[in-house]
């Protein structure tokens, strides 16, 4: 199977990837989000994934708005403890490095670390594994990366801190995405459980339209995990929801999605797939 990913080789999204389809993947490298979906659509890779948010700094909104965008459908998802590790090339030290080249959410999520060094200049990259990759190709020295331990191994760096996040319990969400809409049907191809729901919905210009949703997802005993609303772009303070949702009973979710779609101006099932813990 052909994979985006957004980042290269070593970087959390590589982990991901092959977590979910085994290692005998190949692998299209995209330095931003914004390619993953047209290499889906185009029909030039199988499958991608694509960070959607993080423990620590939240929800990643642009990504719920590409995959809305290009109605793509999730597959899967996959919580991944994140280990940040500053590396360099073999025989530097701390006190030789005198810029750090991260993405920016790896340095937001180490600014405890750097605070404790302020000598350090930490300047903002399109992926963690390509600095990595740059370093030791250019044989750049005085420079740090920071990234998985597995793009330390790939590039053959030496990791001089482990573990440098602000929070050590620290996770990211990911889905993995298709191009073609999951089949209405409580089991995946491989006999698995649909546990998980993401939808999105619109709710009619009244008071307490949202509060009706919410109220008919509670008499069906459906547990919520994540609600997040987004701008509707064209429209002013007009609002849309994504929400997350755990499925018990598969005729109780079918008959809740029944009412709603009669209660909001518009309903889509973005995926319904396997929870992942």
């Amino acid at each position: 199977m052909k994979i985006a990913i957004q980042g290269i080789k070593g970087s959390f999204h590589h982990i991901v990837a092959e977590d979910f389809f085994g290692k005998d993947i190949t692998l299209s490298e995209c330095l931003s989000f914004t390619e993953i979906p047209v290499l889906l659509k185009n029909k030039e890779v199988d499958s991608a994934v694509m960070a959607i948010e993080n423990s620590i700094a939240g929800a990643i909104l642009p990504n719920y708005a590409l995959i809305d965008e290009y109605d793509l459908s999730i597959k899967g998802e996959v919580y991944l403890n994140i280990h940040h590790h500053l590396m360099a090339l073999k025989g530097q030290k701390l006190e030789d490095i005198k810029e750090v080249w991260s993405h920016p959410m790896a340095i937001l999520q180490c600014r405890k670390f750097f605070r404790d060094h302020p000598n350090i200049k930490l300047v903002e990259e399109s992926d963690t594994a390509e600095v990595a990759k740059r370093i030791q190709e250019q044989q750049i020295k005085g420079i740090a990366a920071i990234a998985s331990k597995r793009a330390a191994e790939i590039y053959d760096l030496e990791v001089i801190r482990d573990d440098i996040q602000t929070i050590k319990q620290n996770s990211t969400r990911f889905f993995v995405l298709n191009r073609e809409k999951s089949s209405q049907k409580p089991k995946n191809k491989k006999g698995q459980v649909k546990n998980k729901a993401s939808i999105k919905f619109i709710t009619k210009h009244k008071t307490g339209s949202l509060a009706e949703v919410l109220d008919i997802f509670a008499k069906h005993e459906i547990s919520m995990t994540k609600i997040q609303s987004m701008p509707i772009i064209k429209k002013k303070w007009s609002y849309a929801f994504f929400i997350d949702l755990l499925i018990d009973d598969y005729k109780l979710y079918k008959n809740a999605l029944h009412l709603i779609k009669k209660k909001v101006k518009h309903l889509k099932i973005i995926g319904e797939y396997q929870r992942n813990k």
